[in-house]
């Protein structure tokens, strides 16, 4: 059996993909250090935030790119679910970008990724597929570890901490969309980890960059303070490097599954205890 062959089904749990609206209000700001007091921690995460609206909108278009490739009227259910949250995530970072410029702070990135994307329109479908479901595997590591990881944002101020677990409960609810639909059209192996390889020093480059930017906008990236919280998030025990790198390192394998990390009940632990804190809007449309 051929690669592309063995790793055609959805994997996904068929549970319809609620898009949501959350009941916070950004408009009267947040603390430049809303992390904890850890500048370090709050700029890697703003620099997550500046991405969004940008990276997001092309994740969206890349999967609405192939619905009339499709048959499976599950998967395209889950496509539109898709949609919806991105959607959502879209809007609500928005906001909280306009709150960080306000603070001085600047997204250094914009045009060269706007200009990436505007390349990535003479790509295939597929090939646009694969790089989308590259950047959700990250976004899936770095949603499980804000989950399920106390040090990670255990410490945040509201109402950034319902809002960055909000966002990470809902890429844990849709982390098979892109990479089932990627197979549904015929995508295989060597496809997935040529691009997954692309978008690995793309998106390391581009944090790494930003989160600087940020911390230099700040007047906190040449404090030895900065550093030392840098080495601790990255480098202590289910701090970010050691809790993502067997993650990362499950995508080389060649019948991966994005389930594997069975995590859906932290999400739904989260949406049950903190139901006050969204509403439901419906599914998303195409």
């Amino acid at each position: 059996m051929k690669m592309s062959q063995q790793e055609n089904s959805p994997n996904s749990p068929r549970k319809p993909l609620q898009v949501r609206q959350l009941n916070i209000d950004l408009s009267q700001g947040f603390s430049r250090h809303w992390l904890g007091g850890d500048a370090f921690r709050t700029h890697l995460f703003n620099a997550q935030s500046y991405s969004f609206p940008l990276g997001e909108q092309y994740f969206i278009d890349s999967v609405k790119a192939a619905l009339p490739l499709l048959k499976d009227e599950q998967l395209k259910e889950d496509i539109r679910g898709f949609i919806g949250q991105e959607a959502s995530h879209r809007h609500i970072h928005k906001q909280y970008n306009q709150q960080l410029d306000a603070q001085g702070l600047s997204y250094l990135l914009e045009g060269y990724v706007a200009w990436r994307i505007r390349t990535a329109a003479m790509l295939s479908v597929r090939s646009n597929l694969a790089i989308t479901m590259a950047y959700e595997h990250f976004t899936a590591i770095f949603a499980d570890g804000t989950l399920s990881e106390a040090c990670w944002i255990g410490d945040a101020e509201e109402p950034l901490k319902t809002l960055w677990t909000w966002h990470s409960v809902e890429e844990t609810e849709h982390k098979s969309v892109a990479f089932d639909t990627y197979h549904a059209i015929g995508g295989g192996y060597f496809g997935r980890i040529a691009w997954f390889l692309y978008v690995t020093v793309l998106f390391s480059v581009d944090t790494l960059l930003q989160t600087m930017h940020c911390l230099y906008k700040d007047g906190q990236l040449f404090k030895p303070k900065t550093w030392w919280q840098a080495i601790k998030y990255c480098l202590r025990p289910r701090g970010l490097l050691w809790f993502s790198l067997p993650h990362y390192l499950a995508y080389f394998k060649p019948g991966f599954r994005p389930w594997e990390r069975e995590n859906l009940h932290l999400a739904e632990q989260w949406l049950g205890d903190q139901a006050a804190s969204y509403r439901k809007i419906g599914v998303g449309t195409e």
